[in-house]
């Protein structure tokens, strides 16, 4: 019987952490066990260490800002052999809350909007942490490889989105993974204290419009998906081809 999706990896202390592997793309299915996402691993327990150890884990790219990075530090001290990579890209959007709420009390509509330009942001203004994430994939030793923020939904779920959407998946294939972290995600009380329920529901969910509206500044950046890929990204078509031998398992198995 083949597993749902996404494959979970179920921790005790931490959350919203998934196998990429198994998505359908052309020629086959993303190929299991190399490319994992993540919410933050400040709590992991012994057992899950070790549970992360038994993936042979190579490398951990952490989205996160220093200050998130450093109130909150990753518990890997357990998984043998794994390199740690900070590939920061700074969060915005409580900044610009705080400023809202010194004025006003911030409805859903501030939010969803703060998330837009932070999305909008992903593509445009840090793509070259996307790009050092590709760079890794690419790389020969550095994968199984997990990349993760704090909640693993924005960040690293724009992050998840560029992986499949460059080894060709659908989008709707896209929608569904970045989706599944409305039921995987524990979710942090702390990250919308204050607000009233319609403002906190967007940064403690997600949402298809905001991806839509990192997709929508792609096209304004370079025209397509595949522009933005080689120019931003640091993807040649061939790099593209390689990567896809790599992650994709050939419908029927075989190596690839």
């Amino acid at each position: 019987m083949t597993p749902p999706l996404p494959l979970v990896l179920d921790l005790e202390g931490a959350s919203n952490v998934r196998d990429l592997g198994g998505w359908p793309v052309p020629g086959g299915l993303v190929r299991r066990g190399l490319v994992f996402r993540a919410a933050a691993l400040s709590d992991l327990t012994p057992a899950d260490a070790a549970r992360l150890a038994a993936l042979g884990l190579r490398s951990v790219c952490d989205l996160r800002g220093p200050r998130e990075a450093a109130a909150a530090p990753s518990r890997l001290e357990g998984i043998a052999g794994v390199t740690r990579y900070p590939l920061p890209i700074e969060p915005t959007v409580g900044a610009s809350l705080r400023d809202i709420l010194a004025t006003r009390v911030a409805t859903g509509a501030d939010t969803f909007a703060l998330m837009q330009e932070a999305y909008v942001a992903y593509a445009r203004d840090w793509a070259h942490r996307y790009r050092a994430l590709f760079a890794l994939l690419t790389a020969e030793a550095a994968v199984p490889l997990l990349f993760h923020c704090s909640a693993g939904k924005d960040r690293t779920g724009f992050g998840a989105a560029l992986i499949l959407t460059v080894l060709g998946a659908e989008r709707a294939t896209v929608i569904e993974d970045y989706l599944a972290t409305n039921r995987l995600w524990r979710g942090d009380p702390v990250i919308a204290e204050g607000l009233p329920a319609e403002a906190a529901d967007p940064l403690l969910r997600v949402h298809p419009a905001l991806l839509d509206a990192a997709f929508a500044a792609i096209d304004t950046l370079a025209g397509d998906f595949d522009s933005y890929a080689a120019e931003y990204l640091g993807l040649t078509p061939a790099m593209r081809d390689r990567l896809r031998e790599k992650l994709v398992e050939p419908i029927g198995g075989g190596s690839a």
